[in-house]
């Protein structure tokens, strides 16, 4: 396995020991830690597999991060509506 696989697995399985921890603003702050790091970790996966490999670890990035993508969402409808 490449490194960047490795590295996204990694992600996934702190994200996930994370999610399990307890938190006083609802992960928020661990949620924008997680997003910085799995950004780069993304672009390498991208970049030394190609896009097709990339779209799974974005899916899989989206499902573990999913309130910031639901809220993106809604932001992003209400500019578009006004």
């Amino acid at each position: 396995m490449s490194l960047s696989i490795i590295l996204a697995c990694l992600w996934a399985l702190a994200a996930n020991v994370i999610a399990m921890l307890p938190s006083r603003d609802h992960h928020w702050t661990n949620a924008y830690g997680l997003i910085a790091i799995g950004i780069p970790i993304l672009g390498f996966v991208t970049w030394q597999h190609g896009p097709w490999v990339g779209l799974p670890v974005l899916a899989a990035g989206m499902s573990v991060l999913r309130w910031p993508i639901i809220y993106l969402s809604r932001w992003i409808k209400g500019r578009i509506a006004r």
